[in-house]
């Protein structure tokens, strides 16, 4: 899907026009995020892992809000490295670390902020809110629902903080699009949403080990290919479904006010035949209560239409491309005005080196004119009020209870595509 100019700059400006002085934008400055929290200053936190996702994430801590006490991961070489940019960007050097638990022996820490490859997600969260820690998980929240559940009932045992990282219940944009115009009923009534996330790229990593000697196999992995490439392997990850499709199927969720109550899946492993164990072309359908749809997609042979969640409804047209830009089409607008043209893209495919784009691309600066500036602004809410929330009691905006919608929702669809049947989420 890519608008004309024309219908860029309709849909642009009627939605600056419905979400005029929502506080979300007006905040989006910067000036809530100059200070730190109001109660006991920066939050004691520690960073596990410093991959692709931890390593962006660490661009987004303010001293404000974070006081960085360690960094564990089990590759030393990616560890070391995440050491000295926070010590050149003016951070006193955190420890290091290549066991969490260790970290949490040794450590005085407040929260650890959890990175890891999603089969580690529950072990690290639930040990580390057992230990009294604070915990902000990064999506997906776990590999199984009990995992989910253990996580969520540790938090509530522990009366603990815990947030899932679906970054876009921190996006102004976001928020400004939920509160000034689905809530607002401007859509009318939503009765079909397409998510779609397409990439023309292999996924796989190729990297030297951080050293000849380098022996994973005591964190888990056989050699350091199922490392590098977890993503590729069952035993580790969910595949595109979860890295990619559960934030679009959050974002649905959300602005649907409800969770899907059934799952058809197609796809398979079209294009890769390098021996990765999880599908390269994906194709989910969801239906949601109230007679209502959400189709996805995420293919690796083509990016002409990279990703977007359209809302479509029997008044409008909510459209949110890569996370950047929104657009706003009422039906029957100029008559024709709704309908999709082709346009170059105005950008490539996703790089092959992160699930999703990497937190500090240039190509997340919001494009809205003068009116949205910053980029990673998201992951840089998320992680701010995720400290406000530990020193005030303020509240948290996803949380582990729709986290876990989500997850069982992918993986449902994940046991859909093996059994080629229609499954009811429960």
């Amino acid at each position: 899907m890519n608008l004309t100019e024309e219908q860029k700059t309709l849909g642009r400006r009627n939605f600056l026009k419905a979400v005029a002085g929502a506080p979300a934008l007006v905040a989006l400055g910067g000036v809530a995020l100059t200070r730190g929290p109001v109660r006991g200053g920066p939050v004691k936190i520690a960073l596990v892992g410093t991959g692709d996702m931890g390593g962006g994430l660490l661009n987004q801590y303010q001293k404000e809000f974070c006081d960085l006490k360690a960094l564990c991961d089990v590759n030393p070489k990616r560890r070391a490295a995440m050491v000295d940019r926070m010590v050149k960007k003016g951070w006193p050097k955190p420890n290091e670390y290549d066991d969490w638990q260790e970290m949490l022996q040794k450590e005085d820490l407040e929260a650890v902020h959890v990175a890891t490859p999603l089969w580690t997600h529950a072990a690290i969260t639930v040990g580390a809110l057992n230990a009294g820690k604070h915990v902000l998980c990064e999506k997906m929240m776990a590999k199984t629902p009990e995992e989910c559940q253990q996580m969520v009932d540790a938090a509530k045992k522990n009366n603990r903080v815990l947030e899932i990282g679906y970054q876009r219940y921190y996006n102004p944009i976001y928020q400004a699009a939920y509160e000034s115009i689905v809530k607002q009923g401007i859509l009318g009534d939503v009765y079909h949403v397409r998510l779609v996330w397409h990439r023309n790229s292999t996924w796989r990593k190729n990297e030297e080990a951080p050293s000849s000697n380098f022996d994973p196999s005591k964190f888990g992995y056989p050699d350091w290919e199922h490392l590098l490439n977890w993503r590729m392997y069952r035993k580790y990850s969910e595949g595109l479904l979860c890295e990619l499709g559960s934030h679009q199927i959050t974002a649905a969720s959300w602005f649907l006010d409800s969770a899907p109550t059934a799952v058809y899946v197609t796809g398979g492993t079209f294009r890769y035949k390098d021996g990765r164990e999880v599908y390269d072309h994906i194709y989910a359908t969801y239906d949601y209560p109230g007679d209502r749809t959400v189709t996805f997609s995420t293919i690796q042979s083509n990016a002409f239409e990279q990703n977007y969640e359209i809302f479509m409804g029997t008044k409008g047209t909510l459209i949110m491309t890569r996370e950047l830009e929104a657009y706003l089409f009422h039906e029957g607008e100029g008559g024709s005005t709704t309908r999709v043209e082709v346009s170059r893209p105005s950008s490539g495919p996703v790089a092959d080196s992160s699930a999703s784009q990497p937190i500090d691309s240039t190509s997340r600066t919001v494009n809205m004119g003068d009116s949205i500036p910053n980029k990673g602004v998201s992951y840089l809410n998320e992680i701010a009020e995720f400290c406000g929330a530990i020193r005030t009691g303020s509240p948290i905006r996803c949380g582990p209870e729709k986290a876990m919608k989500s997850a069982v929702a992918v993986l449902i669809g994940n046991s859909s595509a093996e059994k080629r049947t229609r499954l009811e989420i429960p």
